[in-house]
């Protein structure tokens, strides 16, 4: 995590030298955000008044500061994506997402982050997404204290909350995420920290990743998820400090480890869980110091 932080400050240093302020607003000289952001030079900050921007499909490539004051809100109207993201040291701030719009052939999401690096999404409110956040193939990212409602309709119609797919050295921090298919998901994502967050009510897994090695997941919530958290096909896993709860059905678990090697799973909190931990074709697991209540099963072990 410090090596996380420690490339932000040299990215983002330069915002405070030579910078403007770009107000943005209905009785502003610029009237909309695509216009503020075009009008931007790297380093600059465009400042999103309040009120309702029907915006979508933003691209923000430069290296600038995107904030919005309380009630600033970009509206998609369910027809697109609101704000894609590629380029580094780029900071997106208390602005509120909206009505992204929805397709069954690509992942349209509120906030879409491709080949990035040094990229800082936190304080933001996004309702009724389809998918919230969606990360590929970026590095040096933090993502943290965003509120994350999804549309909560079947698992084949919703996206994710937080969405990373090939990405490294990542923080994923202290958001709260509820209403989508799975609250977080990583695919090949590698040396993160996923943090105090809390995913709850969710169609599928609060938590679900795959081929994802030598990520640490430290005091999270795992709350009212359809399944539970679901850890598959990964290497050098530390979960600490978790709190695994209340999810039930007849393939619901509170932690389903699958083909996981290596991997520590230490003073975790599991509650009122169908299986509290299931283990399947796992090797070399140090899993001990964990409470388990009122679960079905403590521990189930499966060819490990």
């Amino acid at each position: 995590m410090k090596r996380i932080l420690s490339i932000f400050f040299l990215l983002f240093s330069f915002h405070t030298l030579l910078a403007r302020t770009i107000p943005v607003g209905h009785n502003e000289a610029v009237k909309t955000v695509r216009q503020g952001i075009e009008a931007a030079m790297a380093g600059d900050t465009v400042l999103v008044k309040k009120g309702l921007y029907k915006e979508s499909n933003l691209l923000l490539s430069k290296p600038i500061v995107l904030i919005g004051e309380a009630g600033a809100t970009l509206d998609g109207e369910g027809k697109n994506e609101i704000l894609q993201i590629s380029g580094q040291g780029i900071v997106v701030k208390g602005l509120t997402f909206q009505n992204s719009g929805y397709s069954s052939m690509d992942d349209l999401a509120s906030i879409k982050v491709v080949d990035a690096s040094g990229i800082l999404i936190e304080n933001n409110i996004i309702n009724r997404a389809f998918f919230a956040i969606h990360i590929n193939n970026s590095n040096y990212c933090v993502i943290q204290q965003n509120i994350i409602s999804g549309l909560t309709k079947t698992e084949q119609t919703s996206g994710n909350g937080i969405h990373l797919w090939k990405c490294d050295n990542m923080l994923v921090k202290e958001n709260q995420i509820k209403g989508h298919r799975d609250g977080i998901y990583f695919e090949f994502v590698t040396n993160s920290v996923i943090e105090k967050n809390i995913s709850h009510n969710n169609i599928r897994y609060g938590l679900h990743f795959m081929f994802s090695n030598d990520d640490s997941y430290l005091e999270n919530t795992f709350l009212d998820n359809g399944a539970g958290v679901a850890v598959m096909y990964s290497k050098r896993v530390v979960m600490v400090k978790n709190h695994f709860q209340h999810n039930w059905g007849p393939s619901a678990y509170g932690l389903l480890l699958k083909e996981i090697s290596d991997a520590q799973i230490i003073l975790n909190e599991f509650d009122q869980n169908t299986v509290a931990i299931l283990m399947e074709s796992t090797n070399r697991l140090e899993v001990r110091d964990n409470n388990f209540k009122s679960s079905g099963y403590a521990m189930r072990i499966q060819a490990s």
